[in-house]
């Protein structure tokens, strides 16, 4: 018996072949396909990864917050490094509003010198008027009443005078053993 022999399929090869299999000097288009996808997820994991390592900044930035510089360095460090620690603390700094201590401190010292009398220096910030609660002394002559008397003077604000109220001072007597 002689076989036909056709030279465009291999004798080993089955008579019905996938359809992704090509001949020879073709273009392999499931080989194409996979290229494109492959090329399209990287790309895709990429951005996605440099996104979630700028979201700390993002963060911080849309809210306008102090650290601002910090949470860049820290998600800047993390990116190089692969030490997810500094991502996790940027992105724990980017959630949470620090407080101004220089700007308190200097508002403290500025009503503290304007209470003493003395013109608040360059450096202290100003706080407004309305913030400092003014309290004036009373004139010895005006009144005998002492600041911590229930009877309060009149030229002590409303707040002040109910806070001298409630306070009372007892005096201890010595106990002996």
């Amino acid at each position: 018996m002689a076989v036909p022999i056709n030279p465009s399929i291999n004798p080993a090869a089955s008579e019905h072949l996938p359809s992704f299999i090509t001949s020879p000097g073709q273009t392999d288009i499931l080989m194409v396909v996979t290229a494109v996808i492959l090329a399209a997820s990287i790309l895709g994991f990429g951005i996605l990864f440099f996104r979630l390592h700028n979201l700390p900044e993002q963060m911080a930035h849309k809210s306008k917050k102090a650290q601002l510089e910090i949470v860049s360095l820290l998600c800047l460090i993390g990116l190089l490094t692969h030490i997810h620690a500094f991502w996790i603390a940027a992105l724990l700094l980017a959630f949470i509003d620090i407080p101004d201590f220089p700007g308190w401190l200097g508002r403290i010292a500025a009503a503290t010198e304007r209470m003493a009398g003395q013109k608040p220096s360059d450096g202290a910030a100003q706080a407004p008027r309305e913030a400092v609660a003014e309290v004036t002394r009373p004139e010895p002559s005006a009144t005998a009443a002492t600041p911590l008397s229930p009877a309060a003077p009149s030229s002590v604000p409303a707040a002040a005078s109910g806070e001298t109220r409630s306070r009372s001072i007892k005096k201890k007597e010595p106990s002996h053993a």
